[in-house]
């Protein structure tokens, strides 16, 4: 005897809700805020689970957010940060320091929605010029910036070799506000 396609699946009522006894768990909505002293913990794991071996030490975390607070949000959901952007300024000129978002929660708009947070703030601030880093060969992350209006900060295309020590390469983009 067959058995029901069903029974197979090991779920007998998988045919009937099409998602099986228990349906994907639904994401949690975030809220967009400023980061909290009592965030710097969560950052710092959400930042190393980002950017891994590049990952902001803690302490340089805590000075960061020292010199730069109103330049820093957060996505929260609730239970966990699941992105952050960090931008800081110099002589007018606006850098984003930092922008990720949790593996999981990636492909949602939360990226952009952390971009286009930074780049009012700093419009606001009266800042004209933002630029960044980013790895070359990220292309997920390249393709969000320049969506965003960024590009190379130079006419050689804004590679600069060992920019942060030797095999360390960045592609440096620029945008006017």
């Amino acid at each position: 005897m067959t058995a029901h396609p069903a029974e197979r699946s090991g779920d007998p009522f998988a045919s009937l809700t099409g998602q099986g006894l228990f349906p994907p768990a639904r994401k949690r909505p975030v809220r967009m805020r400023g980061v909290t002293e009592a965030d710097l913990p969560e950052l710092h794991r959400l930042d190393r689970e980002v950017f891994q071996e590049v990952a902001y030490p803690y302490f340089m975390l805590r000075q960061l957010f020292d010199m730069y607070a109103d330049h820093l949000f957060v996505l929260d959901d609730g239970e966990a940060l699941q992105g952050y952007v960090l931008a800081g300024t110099v002589l007018g000129t606006g850098w984003v320091l930092g922008l990720g978002v949790a593996r999981e929660r990636r492909g949602e708009g939360l990226g952009r929605r952390l971009m286009l947070e930074i780049l009012r703030q700093l419009r606001n601030d009266g800042v004209r010029e933002v630029r960044l880093t980013v790895d070359p060969t990220n292309a997920a992350a390249i393709a969000l910036y320049k969506s965003s209006g960024f590009a190379p900060a130079a006419a050689d295309g804004g590679l600069r070799r060992n920019y942060f020590g030797p095999g360390e390469h960045r592609l440096v983009l620029e945008l006017s506000l």
